[in-house]
């Protein structure tokens, strides 16, 4: 991916998860390094309500929807609440209000682990709210990988979207 072409490849993609990946286990690290200091009911919140208004409300619509098509106001809320600048904001308040305590870490934990181990990244308007593989991306990266003469990438392209 550069500035002239936002896609990842799917090696650049899982160089991104593991780049994540590292992220995740630092903050583990760190976490049960402190464990015994860790508020757990801080804990628990700050990790469950990143999803409670992010990801819950879109998934419910999302499921409930005939058609799939869902508001945007459900993208928005996911985006926002995933954002690693919200939830630097939400830890700075935090901190200012309450002070700094180990339990903070289950916000970059939540938010690292969704990336490095589900793959789950922001989520755009134009694809569905719950990963569907996409005709028109899955044709594209068949292309390119086509144009680059990746054979095998394009095999294993061709088998994903063949019913």
């Amino acid at each position: 991916m550069d500035a002239k072409n936002t896609f990842d490849t799917p090696v650049t993609y899982r160089l991104i998860r593991a780049e994540y990946a590292v992220g995740l286990a630092v903050a583990l690290g760190f976490f049960f390094a402190h464990i015994t200091e860790v508020r757990w009911l801080p804990a628990v919140a700050l990790f469950l309500y990143i999803d409670l208004v992010g990801y819950i409300p879109g998934a419910i619509a999302y499921h409930r929807s005939e058609d799939k098509a869902i508001s945007k106001v459900y993208y928005v809320l996911y985006n926002t609440m995933h954002s690693l600048a919200t939830q630097t904001v939400v830890a700075l308040a935090w901190i200012w209000l309450a002070g700094a305590e180990w339990a903070l870490l289950v916000l970059p934990i939540h938010l690292f682990g969704d990336r490095a181990l589900f793959g789950n990244f922001l989520k755009p308007f134009g694809l569905d709210f719950e990963p569907v593989a996409n005709p028109a991306f899955q044709r594209f990266r068949s292309q390119f990988a086509a144009a680059a003469g990746d054979d095998r990438l394009v095999e294993r392209l061709d088998a994903r979207t063949t019913p």
